[in-house]
C-alpha cells in the first residue's frame, strides 16, 4: 500500500475515437514519390476545373436548373388580379346560373328552334369529330318574336339538358358607376365562358345592350360596351377554327322582341336568326295539357274545343288562363265564409275539387290575348328579310 501511494493515483487509459482507426496522412516527401493517378482512375480529378492560358483556375459552372412547369389554375379567379377578381366574384354570384330545371318536354311546339339549339349545343358534345371545319357548330343564335312565346324557356332548357355552363347576361348586370367596368366585365364573361367551356352565354333583351350605333342620343359608355361585345363575339365565332380552340365550344344565345333595333354588325355575328311564333292549335292543346296535367279535371272537359278558341294567344297568355281557371274551385268553396272558417278548411277540401269546362270558359273570357296583329306582321316582315332558320 505504501508503494501505491508513492506512484500516485492510477490513471485511466485514454478513450478511443473513430479517428484513431484512420491512417495518418502521408508526408510531403511521400506524396512527391507517389505516382500520379490518371483522370480515368480518379473521376473527381476529371471534374476539377482546369486552368486557362494565364494559369488561373476557371470557376466551376453549375448546370442550369430546369424551370418548374407552370401549374394550371384550379379556377378562373386564381389567375386574375385584384380588380378583376372582384368582378369575377360578382359574375359568379349574379350571372353564373345553376340548372333551372326546365326540360324540352315542358315547352310545347317550337320544333325548328329545338332542332337548331340541339345542333349548336348538344350534338357537338356527342360528336366532336364530326363538327369540325365547315361543319363547326353554330356559335351565335338569335331568337326573336312576340313576347310570351317561350324564348327564355328555350334558353333555360338548353342550360338544363345540355349540361353546359350557363351565363345569363342582362343590361342591369353591366351597370357600374366606374368608367371601364362594363366593358371589362363583358371581356371577363367571355373569358370565363372559354375557361368553363362548353358553355352558353344567354343575353336576354339584347336590343337594350346592342342597339344600332350612331344614334343622336347614344352615350360614349354604351358605345364602348357595344364595341367590346362585338369584338368578343367575333373572337368566339372565329376562335373554333384553330387546333387549340376547337375544344372550347362557346355559344351566344340571344333573345329579343325588337329585332329591327339591333346593330348590323351584331346581326351578322348571330348566324342563326329564329322566329319564335305564336302557338298553333296543336301547340295550344299540348300547352293546356302541360299546365293542367297535375290538377283534378272534370270528365266533361274538352281541351280541343278550348284550344280552337284561343287563336292569337301566346304561351304566357295560356299559362295565365290556366292559373286563373285553377283558382275557380277555391273561389266557390270559400264564398260566403268568414276568415275563421276559411282557416279551418283543410288542404284536401279545396285542392281536390275538380275543374269544370265552365271554369275554363270563364277564365278564357276574363284573360285576353296580349299580342297584337300589327306586331306579328312586323316580325314576319323582318323574318322574310333577315331570317336565317
Amino acid at each position: 500500500s505504501g508503494r501505491r501511494d508513492l506512484q500516485g493515483p492510477r490513471r485511466e487509459p485514454p478513450s478511443r475515437s473513430a479517428y484513431d482507426d484512420q491512417p495518418a496522412p502521408p508526408s510531403r516527401a511521400a506524396a512527391a514519390r507517389a505516382p500520379a493517378r490518371s483522370p480515368a482512375a480518379n473521376p473527381s480529378a476529371a471534374r476539377a476545373p482546369s486552368a486557362d492560358a494565364g494559369g488561373r483556375r476557371r470557376p466551376l459552372t453549375k448546370p442550369p436548373v430546369p424551370k418548374r412547369p407552370e401549374k394550371a389554375p384550379a379556377s378562373f379567379i386564381d389567375g386574375c388580379s385584384g380588380a378583376d377578381a372582384e368582378l369575377v366574384k360578382m359574375i359568379e354570384r349574379d350571372i353564373l346560373d345553376a340548372r333551372p330545371n326546365v326540360k324540352k318536354e315542358d315547352i310545347a311546339g317550337l320544333d325548328d328552334a329545338k332542332r337548331v339549339l340541339e345542333e349548336a349545343v348538344e350534338l357537338p358534345m356527342l360528336m366532336p369529330d364530326y363538327f369540325q371545319g365547315i361543319r363547326r357548330p353554330w356559335r351565335g343564335v338569335l331568337m326573336f318574336g312576340p313576347p310570351g312565346t317561350g324564348k327564355t324557356l328555350l334558353a333555360k332548357a338548353v342550360a338544363t339538358e345540355c349540361g353546359t355552363t350557363f351565363f345569363s347576361l342582362t343590361s342591369s348586370t353591366l351597370a357600374s358607376k366606374y368608367r371601364g367596368d362594363a366593358e371589362r366585365m363583358v371581356k371577363l364573361i367571355f373569358e370565363m365562358a372559354r375557361f368553363h367551356s362548353p358553355s352558353t352565354i344567354f343575353i336576354d333583351e339584347i336590343d337594350s345592350l346592342a342597339s344600332q350605333r350612331g344614334g343622336a342620343g347614344e352615350h360614349e359608355a354604351s358605345r364602348r360596351v357595344k364595341s367590346e361585345l362585338l369584338v368578343q363575339m367575333d373572337g368566339v365565332v372565329s376562335g373554333g377554327d384553330g387546333e387549340g380552340e376547337a375544344r372550347k365550344n362557346v355559344m351566344v344565345l340571344a333573345a329579343t322582341n325588337f329585332p329591327w333595333d339591333l346593330d348590323e354588325a351584331l346581326r351578322r355575328r348571330l348566324e342563326k336568326r329564329l322566329y319564335i311564333p305564336l302557338p298553333n292549335s296543336a301547340d295550344r292543346r299540348q300547352l293546356l295539357g302541360i299546365n293542367l296535367g297535375s290538377l283534378n279535371l272534370d270528365s266533361t272537359i274538352d281541351l280541343d274545343r278550348l284550344a280552337a278558341k284561343l287563336d292569337g294567344y301566346s304561351g304566357a297568355d295560356i299559362t295565365s288562363l290556366c292559373r286563373d281557371a285553377a283558382m275557380m274551385p277555391m273561389r266557390r268553396a270559400i264564398k260566403g265564409l268568414t276568415k275563421e272558417e276559411i282557416r279551418a278548411l283543410g288542404a284536401g277540401d279545396t285542392s281536390a275539387l275538380p275543374i269544370s269546362q265552365q271554369d275554363l270558359e270563364q277564365a278564357a273570357a276574363r284573360v285576353n290575348k296580349s299580342v297584337g296583329a300589327a306586331d306579328i306582321e312586323k316580325h314576319k316582315r323582318w323574318l322574310k328579310e333577315f331570317g336565317a332558320t
